[in-house]
């Protein structure tokens, strides 16, 4: 069951078997049937219409229509799913955890359906199944856009031919530039404090993206003993414990902050290297890529350190082909931005389309 295609094929969303090994408690679904999954308050649920019959999850509820001449399946899926609907049912959920909150059955079948006559209930379900393939096509081109980063560099970099270079070639030639965080005792975290210099770690990285997750910080007397752990704007922050080879950039306003002992921070020859260019090469190049899977592979635990960081190959074209790879990165991005505030427009246009054609007024 899938919040935004309904109940699709097992093998359509997994390359490997999810279900148990002993499906002899799992619930037969006949064509026509409507299942029930959870957050029902997200409309997870859909009309079993792939076969003529399959198996579900035994957690999920299986109905019946009682008159199902009466009821376009569509109209009705479409109600359920609404605004109106998941309201209802967020109001009344039961049970403390968040995703597992149950609605009793009582409760589900006392909701109020607004009723109409058969061929006005399928030229509804037909407007907002057109409205919503629309809004479809939209989230699939915001998708593609997030891929375009990696696309752009596979374009422009997957064949390079030229001058390759290793990471600490790449590095400011000065001590320390590229570091790992303080280790055990020279920072604890009865330490941290909430104002000060800010504290980097997995959790600003995770995303491959610069984020501020957990907000750490240390007093401005305790950086001064740890100084030489400082990030600047623009040092490439790489983790190097949990999922490692994550990949960032520091921005412009990051201000005064250090990384832990689970981010490598690197500061690069601004004469040799761009940091969005050298992030890319992290993430997608499969010469650097090979390097990191190879060096981590059989390990107790997968991790990086230094070492492996400064030996990873990558691309090294001229500074002026780097910087047109930034510039196109930037273009896709503010493409990115524009097409996630449509599609959030979408769809507040379409929960208003929806509160109109379930209120007679469509």
């Amino acid at each position: 069951m899938t919040m935004h295609q309904g109940l699709i094929d097992q093998s359509a969303k997994f390359k490997k078997r999810v279900a148990s090994a002993d499906i002899a408690e799992y619930k037969t679904v006949s064509r026509g049937q409507l299942v029930v999954g959870f957050p029902i308050d997200e409309g997870v649920l859909d009309f079993q219409d792939l076969y003529d019959v399959g198996i579900v999850s035994p957690a999920y509820g299986i109905w019946d229509l009682k008159q199902a001449v009466a009821v376009d399946r569509n109209y009705l899926k479409r109600f359920l799913r609404s605004p109106r609907a998941m309201a209802y049912y967020k109001a009344r959920l039961r049970g403390s955890t968040a995703r597992r909150r149950s609605l009793p059955s009582d409760v589900f079948l006392a909701l109020e359906v607004p009723m109409a006559p058969i061929e006005e209930q399928r030229r509804i379900a037909a407007i907002l199944d057109r409205a919503d393939e629309l809004r479809d096509k939209h989230r699939r081109a915001v998708t593609r856009m997030s891929e375009t980063a990696r696309a752009i560099f596979l374009e422009m970099f997957s064949s390079h031919a030229g001058r390759t270079a290793t990471v600490d070639e790449i590095a400011l030639q000065a001590k320390g530039s590229i570091r790992t965080g303080p280790f055990g005792s020279q920072l604890l975290h009865s330490e941290f404090t909430n104002e000060g210099v800010a504290v980097l770690g997995l959790d600003n990285v995770v995303g491959n993206e610069f984020t501020w997750g957990e907000r750490r910080f240390i007093t401005a007397a305790k950086y001064q003993t740890l100084r030489r752990y400082t990030v600047k704007p623009g040092d490439v922050l790489v983790s190097i414990m949990g999922t490692c080879g994550r990949c960032v950039v520091v921005p412009n306003d990051v201000g005064n902050a250090i990384n832990t002992k689970h981010i490598c921070a690197i500061t690069l020859d601004p004469d040799v290297a761009v940091p969005e260019f050298v992030r890319a090469a992290f993430l997608w190049h499969p010469m650097s890529r090979q390097h990191l899977a190879q060096r981590t592979k059989g390990s107790i635990m997968d991790g990086l350190n230094m070492g492996i960081i400064k030996e990873m190959p990558l691309p090294l074209p001229e500074r002026t082909i780097q910087r047109e790879f930034v510039a196109r990165l930037k273009t896709a991005a503010g493409l990115s931005i524009t097409l996630g505030r449509s599609e959030n427009e979408l769809d507040e246009l379409f929960a208003s389309l929806q509160s109109r054609a379930f209120s007679g007024q469509l």
